[in-house]
């Protein structure tokens, strides 16, 4: 007994060593994985470069390594490296510290010719272990001048003219031959040269897509540029909006020219001691205008009965929330449409019920998403509908076409048939009140017979009439004056409303008032973009009414012109100009916060109040 004892504890002792040593083994293996997947090594450089021009080629690394070999940089010069750089970051998150390392190293480069060229991926040591970085394509254009803002004669530096090469924008399709209804995606681009210092834009004037159902795509509020090749030249390009096209008619679509205006910074030419003492930029203005796009748009081939205007790639998916039930009980079933394509632009299929069920108007819903891959999601039908006698009864499928624009056919997809017994209901049940979701008429069931009048009834004389009484007579008159007083009331209108001018006039201050109160719900959500727009939109809708101009045609400088003939006051025509600037700066670069824009808002309603006492009528 004792010796089964020894051996029991032995076995267990021999047992606990070995899975410490088991322990400590899975957390080497766990420590040189994690360590392994810490360790990163990339390779960044610019994806476009100039014959001739120098630019970096930068390996960064998260740990201490040795032993870099750069791949073959056969077409380029290797005219400095490499110079290594060391910088230290430091987070706290929940009350804990952690720090991170990165070690740089820096080429400069010098593409030999044009083309593009693949860098291979470098590698290096870290505690004995090789890492490779990512490789690298990067595209060598031939060299171009470098181009200057020049100002106008006579400009005083307002305006300035730039090469039509070196500052445009145009709209990017993804498609410029697609059927009806088949979406694409257009893309308001904003191309520089590289060293073309652009401060912030104005008199944003974006196309306005007709022909086309649109949904605009999210973007970023600040702009971002990178670089691009367009026609062998290299740009700083800008994305200003993403939309997402759906053609909604056949033959050729053309998206008119649009334009905005670029703020660049110019350098002014000294002419004094005094000059170079003081500030020597200033910014001036470039306006620039698009070309016409034009989209060829092919009609769908002929149309099969069960075509609901679904052109994508679809699925569908139905299901009934009972299968027995008594008479008059609701039923629903679901049909769920799923995929990419136009779903918001899809009609509700229609489902075929036997003519003894009482049928409501379909309900539905869409759950979409839109982004770069296009539109994309759910749209969901609830049919609902009442048995009113008992019996077994088939549920038909329901047909489904769509064209697909990837194969140029129209494809079906069908639900399954369901089978629905209805048992006979109580008495209670089949005299129940029904009030359907989307029917406005209530039916009562089990009451056929309607009383024609109910009640105690209010019996007069046979032969008594009201024609020749006072009674007649006052209500004559009465009648008589009334109408001369609507026909005055009237006359008065019409030559009020004959005066559009007037009309305007009259409305512009409230009309002002209610954007200024949609600016200030936008304010407190935050939604700076739309803030900054609603603003504009009170000023010149004012102004435009106000003075009686039309809003194509007015601009700032029109605006100040007329203001100052009305004799305003030279302090209040500024304080105008500064919000106009300032919302048509902080559309495309926000910047302030939630302070600025409380301001700005305040701002904008005292001048509008003060506009409205001293311009004359």
């Amino acid at each position: 007994m004792a010796n089964g004892i020894k051996y029991l504890v032995n076995f267990i002792n021999f047992s606990g060593t070995m899975i410490k040593r088991l322990l400590a083994l899975l957390f080497v293996l766990y420590s040189v994985i994690a360590f392994a997947d810490q360790v990163k090594f990339e390779m960044s450089a610019p994806n476009a470069v100039e014959a001739g021009k120098q630019f970096r080629l930068t390996f960064t690394l998260n740990e201490r390594g040795s032993n870099l070999r750069l791949p073959s940089l056969a077409n380029f010069d290797v005219l400095m490296g490499p110079s290594t750089s060391q910088s230290t970051s430091i987070q706290t998150i929940n009350g804990r510290t952690t720090s991170s390392v990165t070690y740089s190293y820096i080429y400069i480069l010098r593409a030999k010719s044009e083309g593009t060229f693949e860098i291979r991926p470098a590698s290096i040591e870290v505690d004995g272990k090789v890492y490779e970085s990512n490789s690298l394509n990067i595209q060598v254009v031939k060299g171009q001048p470098q181009p200057q803002a020049q100002q106008q004669p006579g400009s005083q530096g307002t305006t300035a003219t730039v090469g039509k090469d070196d500052l445009f924008i145009r709209v990017a399709l993804t498609k410029r031959n697609v059927y009806r209804g088949e979406q694409l995606i257009a893309t308001v681009k904003l191309y520089a040269e590289p060293n073309l210092p652009i401060q912030g834009f104005e008199e944003v004037n974006l196309p306005a897509y007709e022909g086309f159902y649109t949904q605009d795509i999210d973007m970023p509020q600040q702009i971002s540029f990178e670089r691009e090749v367009y026609n062998d030249k290299i740009y700083k390009v800008g994305i200003l909006k993403k939309t997402l096209l759906f053609p909604q008619q056949n033959g050729t679509i053309t998206i008119e020219p649009f334009s905005l205006t670029c703020l660049i910074q110019q350098q002014v030419r000294q002419r004094s001691f005094f000059d170079d003492f003081f500030s020597s930029y200033r910014t001036v203005r470039a306006k620039i205008t698009s070309q016409p796009v034009r989209i060829n748009v092919k009609d769908l081939p002929p149309e099969p009965g069960n075509f609901y205007g679904g052109v994508g790639n679809f699925n569908i998916d139905a299901s009934l929330n009972e299968t027995d039930v008594k008479t008059n009980d609701a039923v629903t079933l679901k049909l769920t449409i799923s995929g990419n394509g136009n779903i918001r632009l899809i009609q509700n299929p229609e489902l075929e019920l036997p003519t003894d069920f009482e049928v409501y108007d379909p309900r539905s819903t869409d759950n979409v998403r839109v982004n770069n891959n296009g539109m994309s999601g759910t749209k969901t039908i609830e049919y609902l509908f009442q048995p009113r006698f008992e019996g077994d009864y088939t549920i038909p499928p329901i047909n489904f076409a769509y064209f697909n624009p990837s194969t140029g056919q129209y494809a079906t997809r069908s639900t399954p048939e369901f089978q629905l017994h209805v048992e006979k209901g109580d008495d209670e049940q089949s005299t129940t009140v029904v009030s359907a979701i989307r029917k406005e008429d209530v039916q009562l069931i089990g009451q056929d017979i309607r009383f024609i009048k109910q009640g105690i009834l209010k019996l007069k004389q046979k032969d008594y009439t009201f024609f020749g009484t006072n009674g007649f007579y006052s209500v004559y008159g009465g009648s008589a004056l009334a109408f001369l007083l609507l026909f005055l009331v009237y006359r008065k209108k019409a030559r009020e409303n004959a005066n559009i001018a007037l009309m305007r006039n009259k409305k512009a201050n409230s009309v002002a008032k209610k954007r200024l109160r949609e600016a200030a719900g936008f304010m407190k959500n935050n939604q700076d973009e739309q803030f900054y727009e609603s603003i504009l939109k009170a000023f010149w809708g004012y102004l435009s009414d106000k003075l009686g101009i039309a809003v194509a045609e007015l601009n700032r400088e029109t605006a100040v012109s007329e203001l100052n003939k009305r004799e305003i006051g030279e302090d209040l025509v500024n304080s105008f100009v500064k919000i106009i600037e300032q919302c048509e700066f902080a559309r495309y670069a926000p910047a302030g916060g939630s302070k600025a824009r409380q301001d700005l808002y305040k701002q904008a309603e005292e001048v509008m109040s003060k506009m409205e006492r001293r311009i004359k009528r």
